[in-house]
């Protein structure tokens, strides 16, 4: 029972996030916001390129970066890859080092900020609901399709996180991509219910009822509840190493100091609750036909998700879980040698299905 109450509290508070209101951003000497290692500071010609974008989704205006391989030729036809960011995260983090690493491998990307997030548009700031989020995978795939130099019957997905389920729900109607794949997927819909490693199956009831209450109040008062913020500032190194689970602890770490930016905040709308506590990644699942791989690390407490999925994913006859020895979920996103394996087998993969 102690251990649930801190799993609890330590579920409230990454999922608070890292606020942009009120939290001095720090300085980001990249031109283009990026924040991962080896990160693109100029373009030069015959080598990977960076090149943000705009366009329209849903009457919203959509950021997103697009990276082209090197010797990029708009009259030649590159295999593509749409790249779906974490909840909470951003393009320039993680989602752009993925990005960025197989447009070395000579594949066309795109990473894009989720609508309502990031640099996107969208209004109340931080909802954040499956629909939205599966919108915007189908979104990126709609305006890569017509990239000069894009060849659009090999078109791959690659999903992150909480863009990981999202990924999934998306490829189970969307057979635009050929090949689907997944990196410490993390199912946004069982995680919101359930609480992390199903600690809070006992409020499920009250929880549902604190978001129907937040979406009356925005209807009556236009009052927005939001599930709060985290002061990563005043967090200390003492109250991080206290956080019992690998994900939250090294989330605190990874998005509040080591990979820090402006734009990303895990704060959500309450009223998105409605949405995501009754939504669930692994739903109808079988409907992914296409070659499937989930991949994680062997010693995330996160990698039950991916499982699920993976026993659940019957309708294709192409799938592979793939581990990588002794990484954790965080780690999985920067850490040089985890991502070497994670890219390699990307490109056995891709290299394949593509």
């Amino acid at each position: 029972m102690k251990f649930k109450k801190k799993l609890l509290l330590a579920g409230l508070v990454l999922t608070m996030g890292i606020g942009t209101s009120g939290m001095a951003a720090p300085v980001n000497a990249n031109p283009y916001g990026l924040v991962y290692q080896g990160a693109i500071t100029q373009n030069v010609a015959g080598q990977v390129n960076i090149h943000p974008v705009h366009y329209n989704l849903n009457g919203l205006k959509i950021a997103a970066n697009v990276y082209t391989p090197a010797g990029y030729d708009v009259n030649k036809k590159y295999p593509v890859i749409v790249v779906a960011h974490p909840n909470g995260g951003v393009k320039e983090q993680v989602a752009g080092l993925y990005a960025q690493r197989l447009a070395q491998l000579g594949y066309i990307t795109i990473a894009a900020d989720a609508a309502y997030q990031g640099a996107s548009e969208g209004e109340p700031r931080h909802t954040d609901k499956p629909y939205f989020r599966t919108e915007d995978i189908h979104g990126m795939a709609d305006f890569i399709s017509t990239y000069p130099g894009v060849d659009k019957d090999r078109m791959g997905v690659l999903g992150i996180c909480g863009g990981g389920g999202y990924t999934l729900n998306a490829a189970k109607s969307d057979k635009r991509f050929k090949a689907v794949a997944t990196l410490s997927m993390f199912n946004s819909g069982e995680v919101r219910r359930n609480g992390y490693m199903n600690s809070q199956l006992d409020s499920i009831g009250e929880r549902m009822k604190q978001a129907s209450d937040a979406r009356d109040k925005e209807i009556t008062t236009g009052e927005v509840s939001i599930s709060g913020n985290v002061d990563f500032d005043a967090l200390t190194d003492e109250s991080i190493s206290k956080i019992p689970t690998d994900l939250y602890r090294e989330g605190m770490i990874y998005y509040g100091r080591t990979h820090r930016h402006p734009n990303s905040t895990f704060a959500y709308t309450t009223s998105s609750l409605m949405e995501l506590m009754s939504w669930d990644a692994t739903d109808q699942i079988e409907l992914i036909d296409q070659p499937l791989l989930l991949m994680a690390g062997s010693k995330a407490d996160s990698l039950y998700m991916s499982k699920e999925a993976f026993d659940k994913a019957t309708g294709t006859k192409d799938k592979e879980l793939f581990l990588v020895d002794g990484a954790t979920h965080i780690q999985t996103y920067y850490v040089p040698e985890y991502v070497d394996q994670f890219v390699n087998k990307l490109k056995e993969f891709y290299g394949k299905h593509l």
